[in-house]
């Protein structure tokens, strides 16, 4: 569990950084971008190895039709945080919402914590749901004005349907090489 935790501090403070300490991480340069990648990739395989070594230690027992709510909550994350993707133009929410890719990931964490109901899952994606509302906070208070982008048309909402089908079903396939299957029994 200190590895997971390690990893979710690692994660928040690095991702901070530039909202807490603007100056220190504008000295930094161009250089920056790198010693935030190295961080943030130590923060991930500090969270994987914490998370699959932690004990299961059961909080509460989640009810068999919470994996259809999660299901349908992934794809919904995967359409919202792909939203902002298109250059130009958004699709929906993405034109009326000012951190869809936040959004997306505070409806990923919350989907994982309605399957998981064991300590670390309670840390890991309640950690990161956590994380995901302060960086908005963040956000909003070093930059308060925002201007909504144009609507896309069709084709960006066609391809965001693929998009989000594909990648849900490649997020299917790895939980399960992994051991763990993400559909209704």
């Amino acid at each position: 569990m200190a590895l997971l935790i390690a990893g979710l501090i690692l994660w928040i403070a690095v991702h901070y950084f530039k909202r807490l300490a603007p100056v220190r991480r504008a000295a930094l340069g161009p250089r920056g971008k790198g010693i935030i990648a190295v961080g943030l990739v130590a923060a991930v395989v500090l969270m994987i190895i914490g998370y699959r070594a932690a004990d299961f230690i059961a909080i509460w027992q989640p009810p068999g039709f919470m994996v259809h709510a999660n299901n349908t909550l992934m794809l919904l994350a995967l359409w919202v945080f792909g939203s902002s993707a298109a250059k130009g133009a958004k699709a929906w929410p993405a034109y009326k919402i000012r951190h869809p890719q936040l959004t997306g990931f505070k409806i990923w964490a919350t989907a994982h914590l309605l399957v998981n109901g064991d300590l670390a899952s309670v840390v890991l994606f309640g950690g990161l749901l956590a994380w995901a509302v302060g960086q908005a906070v963040l956000i909003n208070r070093a930059e308060p004005d925002w201007t909504p982008p144009d609507r896309a048309g069709r084709a960006t909402y066609i391809r965001l349907a693929v998009i989000s089908a594909v990648l849900f079903s490649l997020v299917a396939a790895i939980h399960i090489g992994l051991g763990v299957w993400p559909f209704p029994v």
